[in-house]
C-alpha cells in the first residue's frame, strides 16, 4: 500500500501543469513576433535594395544584379575609427559582397518566416558588431548606437521563443533534423 501512495504521489507531482496564458503574457508574445518580423523585414529589405537597385539607398545603376558592389561604397568611404583599414582593404572584394548579401537574405528570411532563430539571431548579432566596428565611434555617443540595440533585440528573440507566434517556430522545431540537432532551432 505503501508504495501505491508514494508513486501516485509522484505521479501527482510530475503531471504537467495546465497554464492558462494571461493577457499580458500573449500581448508580450504578439510585440516579440511583431519584433521578430520588423526587424527581419530591415535585414530583408536592405538585400532587396542593394540587390536590385530599388532607389532608397542604392540606385538601379548601382544594384549588384548590374554588376555593383554592396559593400565597396561604404566600406570605402564610411567606414571610419580603428578598424578603418582592415575594412577599406575588403572593400568590394567578390567573397565580401557574396557573405554580406547571403547574411542579409537569410537573416531577413529565417526572421520573417520564424525558422531557424538561434542562427538567425547570431549571424544577425555578429553583422550588426561588425557594422558597428566599421564606424567607431558613432556619430552620436561614444560608444552606442542602433546596432548594438538591434544585436540585443535578437538575442532577446531568440531567447523569448518569438518564432512561435506569427511564425513557422513550432513546425520548423518538431523536424527531425530541428530535433535532432538543437542549434537549428
Amino acid at each position: 500500500m505503501t508504495a501505491t501512495i508514494e508513486r501516485n504521489t509522484t505521479a501527482r507531482t510530475i503531471a504537467p501543469v495546465a497554464e492558462t496564458e494571461t493577457t499580458r503574457q500573449r500581448a508580450a508574445r504578439y510585440v516579440w513576433a511583431g519584433t521578430r518580423i520588423a526587424l527581419g523585414w530591415i535585414f530583408l529589405w536592405a538585400f532587396l535594395d542593394k540587390a536590385f537597385g530599388l532607389g532608397h539607398a542604392t540606385e538601379a545603376k548601382n544594384a549588384w544584379i548590374n554588376g555593383g558592389s554592396p559593400t565597396k561604397g561604404f566600406l570605402t568611404f564610411g567606414a571610419a575609427g580603428p578598424f578603418k583599414g582592415i575594412y577599406n582593404d575588403i572593400a568590394g572584394a567578390t567573397w565580401a559582397d557574396w557573405l554580406f548579401m547571403v547574411g542579409l537574405a537569410g537573416i531577413g528570411v529565417a526572421l520573417i518566416l520564424g525558422i531557424g532563430m538561434r542562427i538567425a539571431a547570431a549571424a544577425g548579432a555578429l553583422l550588426l558588431v561588425l557594422m558597428w566596428t566599421a564606424v567607431l565611434p558613432p556619430e552620436n555617443n561614444p560608444f552606442m548606437d542602433d546596432h548594438l540595440i538591434y544585436a540585443a533585440v535578437l538575442a532577446g528573440l531568440a531567447l523569448v521563443g518569438a518564432e512561435n507566434t506569427f511564425g513557422l517556430g513550432r513546425a520548423w522545431g518538431n523536424l527531425p533534423i530541428v530535433r535532432k540537432y538543437g542549434w537549428l532551432k
